[in-house]
């Protein structure tokens, strides 16, 4: 992670809460005021990513587990 803006960096794993969901579908997470979309989720899911590609103001990323 970017320690100077808590950006994350590509292949950072982190778990987030889904917050909603983006007008493509996905699900819109954040990480110290950081957007992350992630496809395949759900509105109030607790999920670890891994970040796959980051953007200035937002990144993407993938479900590598579900949590409880």
């Amino acid at each position: 992670m970017n320690e100077v803006n808590n950006i994350p960096k590509v292949n950072d794993e982190i778990d987030v809460t889904i917050e909603s969901v983006g007008k493509q579908g996905d699900g819109v997470a954040k990480h110290n005021g950081f957007i992350i979309f992630v496809p395949d989720t759900k509105k109030g899911e607790n999920v670890r990513i891994v970040i796959t590609k980051v953007f200035p103001n937002y990144g993407f990323a993938e479900v590598i587990q579900t949590l409880e």
